[in-house]
C-alpha cells in the first residue's frame, strides 16, 4: 500500500497516477491526550489505518497525484536519524573534493556511528527546499529513507527489518563547513520524505534498490543500495543499540557518490526502485 500526506494534511491512497482521498481513516487513530507519547500516531496505528482505507477507499473522491501538494508522510517523527559516509565511493569523492571535507579527516560509518536531524528540518516534495547560507555550498543526498513501525530497543540484526511500517525516498540536503553534522544538516527544510510511505509488504529487499538523481534533467548521483557498508539491517540493530526507536522514526540510509551544489530556481528529481519519483524545487530562504 502507498499512502501520502497531502494538501491540508488529508490522506491519500496512491493508484497508479492517481490518489483517493481516504482522511476518513484517520478515525482509526485513538484520541490524544497530554503528554503525547513520543512518536508518530499514524505509523504506530498503521495497521488499524490500512483496514480503514480498504473499507473506505470506493467512496473517496480521486484525482490525479501530479495536482496536489505532497507533504512528508510522516508527520511527527520523534527523532531523524542520519547514516554518514555509507557508501564507499561517496567516501571517496568526500576526500577527494575540499568543497566537501572543508580539511577534516573523512573516515566511514564504521567510525563515524550515526548521527541526529532536526525533526522541525522535515518537510515534503511539495514543500521544496529552502536554501539558507547562500554564500556557502548546500549539497544535494538522495537517500533510501526507513520508517520505523513500532517502540524497539536493542533489536538484532537478523530481525530489524520486522520492525519497518515503510520505505521513502529521503533527501538530505546539507550546507558545508566546519560545523557539526548535525547543525549543517538540521536547517529547516533540509530533511525532504516523500513522495510517500511505501508499506514494507511491498518491499522486499530494501537493500537492492536502485536511487538516482537528476537536477535540473541532469543525473548526479546514481547507485543502488547493495552499495551500503552498513545494511538497512544493520543500521537499524545498530541504532537501537544507543535509543530507543519510536513509530515514524526516520531512518536515512546514507547517501552514494555523485553528490552536487543547489542554487534557488533548481529542481530535483529523485527516484527509488519500487517507491517511485518526486521533484523537489529549490528556492532561497
Amino acid at each position: 500500500m502507498r499512502l501520502c500526506r497531502f494538501n491540508d494534511d488529508c490522506l491519500g491512497l496512491i493508484l497508479n497516477e492517481q490518489v483517493i482521498d481516504v482522511s476518513e481513516a484517520l478515525d482509526a487513530l485513538p484520541p490524544l491526550r497530554w503528554p503525547v507519547p513520543p512518536g508518530d500516531a499514524l505509523i504506530a496505528n498503521l495497521a488499524a489505518v490500512r483496514r480503514r482505507v480498504d473499507a473506505v477507499k470506493g467512496m473517496s473522491f480521486v484525482q490525479r497525484h501530479a495536482s496536489v501538494r505532497l507533504k512528508s508522510p510522516v508527520a511527527n517523527p520523534a527523532k531523524i536519524i542520519g547514516a554518514p559516509a555509507n557508501y564507499t565511493a561517496h567516501v571517496d569523492e568526500a576526500r577527494a573534493d575540499a568543497g566537501i571535507h572543508h580539511g577534516g579527516d573523512i573516515k566511514t560509518i564504521n567510525e563515524y556511528g550515526l548521527f541526529l536531524k532536526s525533526s522541525s528540518s522535515l518537510v515534503g516534495p511539495g514543500e521544496g527546499v529552502a536554501l539558507r547560507f547562500p554564500d556557502r555550498r548546500n549539497d544535494h543526498e538522495v537517500e533510501l529513507a526507513l520508517v520505523i513501525g513500532r517502540e524497539t530497543d536493542g533489536i538484532a540484526e537478523a530481525d530489524a527489518l520486522d520492525v519497518v511500517a515503510g520505505y521513502a525516498i529521503g533527501l538530505d540536503i546539507t550546507v558545508r563547513g566546519a560545523e557539526d553534522r548535525s547543525l549543517r544538516k538540521s536547517v529547516d527544510s533540509y530533511s525532504v520524505l516523500g513522495p510517500w510511505l511505501v508499506t514494507a509488504d511491498e518491499i522486499a529487499d530494501p537493500d537492492n534498490l536502485d536511487l538516482c538523481i537528476a537536477v535540473n534533467g541532469e543525473t548526479r548521483q546514481d547507485s543502488n543500495t547493495r552499495h551500503l557498508i552498513f545494511s538497512c539491517r544493520r543500521l537499524i540493530a545498530y541504532a537501537s543499540r544507543f535509543y530507543r526507536l519510536y513509530p515514524g522514526d526516520i531512518v536515512m540510509t546514507g547517501t552514494p557518490e555523485g553528490v552536487g551544489p543547489l542554487k534557488p530556481g533548481d529542481v530535483m528529481s529523485c527516484e527509488i526502485e519500487r517507491i517511485g519519483r518526486m521533484e523537489v524545487a529549490v528556492r532561497a530562504a
